[in-house]
């Protein structure tokens, strides 16, 4: 009977024991887990800051370099027609030479080669005659052997 006892009161204590080192260890290693979760969210946070930091780097650099470009591009200008002033023989060829400079498109208006046939604007569709069937009618392409 003795035994019987030892062999439930082992396993019993065996529990007992080990609930309540679970429970010390839950109560003591808690801490750790939230240090390391916060560990980790700081990294995130200064990970995000760092990206933020180096977006607006890459727009202010994308910003001065396009008020570099436009200023670049007004420099070419002003030399351009300082040059046609200076250079050209004639009043008529200053003239044209300014024009062509000021202008937005560098060789004028194009113009069609053929006019078009009509004002009516393209179809998204093929155009059938009256009464006949579309191309979606079941009839369509067939021949009546009537």
């Amino acid at each position: 009977m003795e035994q019987t006892y030892i062999l439930w009161l082992l396993p019993l204590a065996t529990l007992v024991v080990g609930l309540a080192l679970g429970f010390l260890g839950a109560r003591l290693l808690p801490n750790a887990a939230p240090n390391r979760t916060q560990r980790q969210l700081e990294e995130m946070q200064e990970r995000f800051d760092s990206y933020q930091s180096e977006v607006v780097t890459h727009f202010n650099t994308t910003a001065n370099l396009v008020k570099k470009l436009t200023q670049s591009y007004q420099d070419v200008q002003d030399h351009l027609s300082e040059g046609a002033n200076r250079l050209a023989l004639d009043e008529l060829t200053r003239q044209r030479l300014l024009a062509a400079l000021h202008s937005d498109t560098p060789l004028g208006p194009r113009e069609r080669l053929t006019p078009p046939r009509s004002e009516e604007a393209p179809k998204d569709y093929a155009p059938k005659a009256p009464n006949s069937p579309g191309m979606l009618d079941e009839q369509y392409g067939l021949k009546n052997r009537h």
